[in-house]
C-alpha cells in the first residue's frame, strides 16, 4: 500500500512538473529533467531518456534541441499536455511498473503496446498488401476493442496503435475509444485520406490520438503503390493537421521500387517542412496471397537505410525509428508481446503483424491468457533469436525459426481466405534473409561487436536496455 501511494505521488509530482513546463520551457526543461533523473536513479523507466534530452539541451544548434522546441512551438498546448502525461506519466513510468511486475508474476511477455486492427476495410488496394485479401467484412465491435483496451490497462499497457484495413473507416468509434480511455495514448498507421477539418476538430477535443500517416516516397512513388491522387490527398491532410497545430508522422515502407527516394535527404527535409515529428521505418514483407517477393529490399537497400537513419539523427529534427535496422538498440525482435503485439480484425492475438498465425483469439481467451499461449511462449523462450541484433526477425532474418515455432506451437494461419503454409511463406523470404546475412554480420563485426553499450542503448532506448536486463 505504501509503495502504491508513493507511486501515486510520484506520478502526480510528474503531472505537475509537465504543467509547469509551458510557463517557459527554455529554463525549466533542464529542471524537470534532473528531477526525474533524481526519482529515477537506476533508469528503469524515465531516467535514461531525461538525461539524453538534458544533454540535447545544452546545444541550440542540435537537431534534437530543435525538434524538443517545435513541440512548443508547433503543436497546440492542450494536446501536448495531455499526450506528455498519458505517455510519461502512465505509459513509461507507472504503466511500465506495472508490466514489469506482470512480467515476473506470470513468466512470459507483457507488451509496452498491443497493435490492433479496428477492421478489415480500407478505401484503398495498395499493391502487395496482405490487408486487401481480408475484404471488407471484418471488423471488431467498440465493445471488444473497449475490452482489449481495459484488459491491457490492468496490465500496465497505455499505448495503442490502430492499424487495419484503414482504421478512420472506424472514426466515430476510435474517436469514443480515445474520450472513454483519456488515460492512454493512441496512436494509427493510416492512408490520411481520410482526415479532415471534421476528424482534425475531434483529435483537437480528445487530445490523446496521433496519426502516423503512410507514405511511400513523393508523388510517383505513393501513387505506384496506392493509387493515383493519393499522395496529393496525403499533402491535403499533413496541411490540415499543421494548421490545427496537430502533431503527426510518417510510416513508410521502403521497397526494392523506392528505397533510395525515402533514405534521400531530400525527402527527409520534406517532411519535416510538412510538420512531421516522427517517422517509423518498415522492410516490405511477402505476406499474403498476392504479395510481391520481387518488392522486398535488396540487402545494400537495407544497408543504406541503416546508414541513412543514423546519419540523420545527428542532422534532422525529426524522431526516427526503424523496426528491422534498429535491432540493436531493443535487443532484438519487440513482437511476441515483447514490446508489443497485434490482434487481427477477426479477433486473432498474433505475434506481430507481419506474422499472420495465432493459437488464440480475444472471443475465446483473455490478453493474458493469450500472452501464456504455446506460440507467445515460444517467442518468450526463443528472443533473441540470433546473437547479431541486425538480423532481429524470425522469418526475414533468420531462415526457419519462424516455421519452427508456428509448427511446435500448433498455431494456425490466420488468413480466412487464403491460408498461408508458414514453409511457403519461408521460402519467399529466404533468399533475402540469405543476402542480408552477410551484409548484416559484417556490419555487426565491424561496428556493434557488443550487446549493448550505454552510448548506444540508452542514447534512443534506454528504457527497453533497463527492462530487458530485468528480464
Amino acid at each position: 500500500m505504501k509503495k502504491n501511494i508513493k507511486e501515486a505521488l510520484q506520478g502526480f509530482g510528474i503531472r505537475k512538473a509537465l504543467q509547469y513546463l509551458d510557463s517557459n520551457p527554455e529554463k525549466n526543461i533542464p529542471q524537470v529533467l534532473n528531477w526525474l533523473i533524481k526519482i529515477d536513479k537506476k533508469g528503469r523507466y524515465v531516467g535514461n531518456q531525461a538525461r539524453l534530452i538534458l544533454s540535447y539541451m545544452n546545444n541550440k544548434d542540435n537537431n534534437w534541441y530543435r525538434l524538443i522546441q517545435s513541440l512548443y512551438t508547433d503543436i497546440d498546448s492542450e494536446v501536448r499536455k495531455k499526450l506528455f502525461e498519458n505517455f510519461i506519466v502512465n505509459g513509461v513510468f507507472l504503466g511500465g511498473k506495472r508490466q514489469h511486475k506482470a512480467r515476473a508474476k506470470h513468466q512470459c511477455n507483457v507488451p509496452w503496446a498491443i497493435l490492433l486492427d479496428p477492421t478489415s476495410g480500407c478505401n484503398l488496394h495498395c499493391i502487395g498488401c496482405w490487408s486487401a485479401e481480408y475484404g471488407n467484412h471484418l471488423n471488431m465491435s467498440f465493445d471488444t476493442l473497449d475490452s482489449i483496451i481495459t484488459q491491457g490497462k490492468e496490465l500496465g499497457i497505455y499505448f495503442y496503435i490502430y492499424s487495419g484495413g484503414e482504421p478512420l473507416v472506424r472514426k466515430k468509434d476510435i474517436i469514443a475509444l480515445c474520450k472513454k480511455h483519456n488515460d492512454c495514448s493512441f496512436l494509427a498507421f493510416t492512408n490520411g485520406t481520410l482526415i479532415d477539418e471534421k476528424f482534425a476538430d475531434a483529435m483537437l477535443q480528445v487530445k490523446n490520438f496521433v496519426p502516423a500517416i503512410s507514405v511511400e516516397g513523393f508523388r510517383e512513388e505513393t501513387d505506384f503503390r496506392r493509387g493515383e491522387g493519393t499522395f496529393r490527398a496525403v499533402e491535403k491532410a499533413m496541411e490540415t493537421l499543421r494548421a490545427k497545430r496537430l502533431p503527426f508522422g510518417i510510416s513508410c515502407c521502403y521497397t526494392s521500387k523506392n528505397t533510395e527516394v525515402i533514405a534521400s535527404e531530400k525527402y527527409f527535409d520534406y517532411m519535416i517542412e510538412k510538420g512531421a515529428k516522427f517517422a517509423w521505418f518498415f522492410t516490405y514483407m511477402p505476406v499474403g496471397a498476392d504479395a510481391k517477393p520481387e518488392l522486398l529490399a535488396t540487402a545494400e537497400q537495407r544497408e543504406l537505410m541503416y546508414h541513412r537513419i543514423r546519419e540523420y539523427r545527428e542532422s534532422k529534427a525529426i524522431f526516427t525509428m526503424d523496426f528491422w535496422n534498429d535491432g540493436e538498440y531493443v535487443k532484438g525482435c519487440i513482437a511476441g508481446g515483447r514490446r508489443y503485439l497485434h490482434i487481427n480484425a477477426n479477433g486473432d492475438v498474433e505475434p506481430c503483424a507481419f506474422i499472420h498465425y495465432s493459437d488464440s483469439n480475444v472471443y475465446q481467451k483473455t490478453i493474458l491468457e493469450a500472452l501464456k499461449s504455446p506460440l507467445f511462449m515460444e517467442y518468450h523462450k526463443n528472443q533473441p533469436f540470433n546473437k547479431n541484433m541486425l538480423r532481429p526477425c524470425p522469418l526475414l532474418d533468420n531462415q526457419g525459426r519462424l516455421a519452427e515455432m508456428v509448427e511446435k506451437s500448433g498455431a494456425k494461419s490466420t488468413d480466412l481466405k487464403n491460408p498461408e503454409n508458414v514453409r511457403d511463406l519461408t521460402e519467399k523470404c529466404i533468399p533475402a534473409a540469405d543476402r542480408w546475412e552477410v551484409v548484416a554480420d559484417k556490419l555487426w563485426e565491424n561496428s556493434h561487436s557488443c550487446t549493448y553499450c550505454d552510448g548506444c542503448a540508452a542514447r534512443f532506448h534506454g528504457l527497453h536496455k533497463e527492462l530487458d536486463e530485468k528480464e
